[in-house]
């Protein structure tokens, strides 16, 4: 008897809360790993030097440990957004731009910042030498930036037409400080107001999208 082939949208796919799981703690274990550096990590300046210093130096290995495990999580959310979305508006693009945002965290942590503003410790003070690492790891970075606002919104135009208003107002409050905050800082790198705005910006969208890796996990069929 000829053994017939399971089509491929009839194979199981990964467990949803494991998925949506991963999504709810990335945000606060990169938080929590970049802060206790941030306090501890000699030279370092929250209002002067983004988190992303913290992947250089001595000790850099931790942040680029912090980067490569919480896009991991991240890319596991992301599937478990495309399983927990379809069929509807927002299945497609929310799980993708989740995924790119992962995507550009590992590739920060391949291309690290340059060393400047004096960290880390012993680095002259300014701007310093642009390498082809720092480039790249400012465009990986302001691709993957762009892309979680732009899921903010996606997912926001998904809960206003199913009625859930506080949620779409809340994606897209979120999607619009964090696009503020990063305008903010890449015009205005080592002004404090700038940093702490990024800062309280990304503060905000892991926690938006822990969240909502929650609600959704609560509201799973």
């Amino acid at each position: 008897m000829t053994q017939q082939l399971a089509h491929p949208a009839a194979r199981p796919m990964p467990a949803l809360r494991p998925l949506l799981g991963l999504g709810v703690v990335a945000g606060p274990l990169y938080v929590t790993v970049a802060l206790a550096q941030a306090f501890t990590r000699e030279g370092f300046d929250l209002a002067r030097h983004p988190w992303s210093f913290l992947a250089i130096g001595e000790l850099g290995w931790i942040q680029t440990a912090n980067f490569v495990v919480t896009a991991l999580a991240t890319l596991a959310c992301a599937v478990g957004l495309r399983r927990r979305l379809s069929p509807g508006r927002g299945a497609r693009w929310t799980p993708r731009l989740v995924g790119a945002f992962g995507v550009s965290m590992i590739g920060a942590a391949i291309f690290p910042a340059d060393p400047a503003m004096g960290f880390p410790a012993g680095t002259p003070e300014g701007p310093g030498t642009v390498t082809l690492s720092g480039t790249l790891h400012m465009a990986v970075g302001g691709v993957g930036f762009w892309c979680m606002a732009a899921a903010c919104y996606v997912i926001a135009s998904r809960f206003a037409r199913q009625g859930r208003t506080g949620w779409a107002l809340y994606s897209r409050v979120t999607g619009t400080l964090f696009l503020g905050s990063f305008a903010g800082i890449a015009s205005g790198g080592g002004i404090a107001w700038a940093n702490l705005a990024f800062v309280a910006g990304i503060v905000a969208i892991w926690t938006w999208l822990s969240l909502v890796s929650l609600h959704l996990l609560r509201t799973a069929d």
